[in-house]
C-alpha cells in the first residue's frame, strides 16, 4: 500500500486527535493504583474519549473488546481490560487511540503502580528513551531504517531485547497505514522519510528474551520467559526539521 503524505489541513486534524489521545493516556496513568482492575481503567479511558467528542480507535477494532489495551508485567501488548487487579509493584502498559474528524491518534506508555523494583523502573526508562533515540533520525530525507536501527542499538546496549513480531505503523484516516515502522533494522535502508508523513513509533522491549507468545484469548501477547515487558509509543509527523510529536502530554 502507498504511504499517505498528509496535507497541512490533515495534520491539523491529527493534532486534535493526538491531543485527545495523549490526554486519555494521562487519564489511564492517573487511574493506576493498588486494587484497581484493568476494566476500571478502561472505563475511564472510554468515558474521557467519548466526552471529548471522539471515538475510541481500538473499541471493536478487529473484534477487540476494550477502548485501551492494558497489559500488566509480563504482558507486552494487547491486554484485554477486565477483572485483572493491579497491585503495588506492578508495571502497567496502556495503549490508547482516539479518532475525531476522521483521523486517529495512537500512543502508549508503561507506568508503575506505586513503588516498583529497580529493574522495572530501568526497563520503563530505557523503553521510553529508546523512542527518543529513534526519532532523532525522524527527519525528511532520512530512511525509515535509521529510526529502527537507533532504537535497536540503544535497547540492546542496555541489555534488553527488541520484539520483532510487532512494529509501528503509519497513522491517519486509518489506524494502521503504510509504512510499517520496525524497532530494529539497518540504517540507510527502507522508505525515504518525507515531510507530511505521520507514523507511530512504538518500541516494545523485553527484560529477558525477545521470545513472545499469544495467549488463548488470541489477543494478549506475553513474554515466553515470564519476565517484564514495556511499551512506549507516540504518533509523530515528519517536518522540515525536528519531528512533531502529535500525542504530546506532560507525562510523555
Amino acid at each position: 500500500m502507498p504511504i499517505i503524505v498528509k496535507s497541512p489541513r490533515e495534520i491539523e486534524l491529527m493534532r486534535q486527535a493526538g491531543k485527545i489521545t495523549a490526554q486519555a493516556r494521562t487519564i489511564a496513568r492517573q487511574a493506576i493504583r493498588d486494587g484497581v482492575t484493568t476494566g476500571e481503567i478502561d472505563k475511564e479511558v472510554y468515558d474521557f474519549i467519548t466526552k471529548s467528542g471522539a471515538t475510541p480507535s481500538f473499541l471493536n477494532y478487529g473484534g477487540f473488546p476494550g477502548s485501551a489495551c492494558i497489559s500488566v508485567n509480563e504482558e507486552l501488548i494487547h491486554g484485554i481490560p477486565g477483572d485483572r487487579v493491579v497491585r503495588k509493584g506492578d508495571i502497567v502498559s496502556v495503549d490508547v487511540g482516539a479518532k475525531i474528524h476522521g483521523y486517529h491518534g495512537d500512543c502508549a506508555g508503561t507506568y508503575p503502580c506505586g513503588e516498583v523494583s529497580a529493574e522495572a523502573k530501568r526497563l520503563m526508562e530505557v523503553t521510553r528513551q529508546s523512542f527518543f533515540e529513534g526519532i532523532k533520525y525522524a527527519k525528511a530525507g532520512n530512511r525509515l531504517g535509521d529510526i529502527g536501527a537507533a532504537i535497536q542499538e540503544y535497547v540492546e546496549k542496555q541489555g534488553y531485547s527488541i520484539v520483532r513480531e510487532y512494529v509501528g505503523h503509519g497513522v491517519g484516516a486509518d489506524l494502521h497505514e503504510s509504512p510499517e515502522v520496525p524497532n530494529y533494522g539497518r540504517a540507510g535502508h527502507g522508505p525515504r522519510l518525507v515531510k507530511g508523513m505521520t507514523i507511530a513509533v512504538e518500541p516494545m522491549v523485553n527484560a529477558g528474551s525477545a521470545a513472545i507468545r499469544v495467549l488463548d484469548n488470541e489477543w494478549t501477547v506475553v513474554t515466553v520467559d515470564g519476565k517484564l515487558a514495556a511499551h512506549y509509543e507516540n504518533t509523530i509527523c515528519i517536518t522540515d526539521g525536528e519531528p512533531e510529536i502529535l500525542t504530546m502530554a506532560d507525562d510523555i
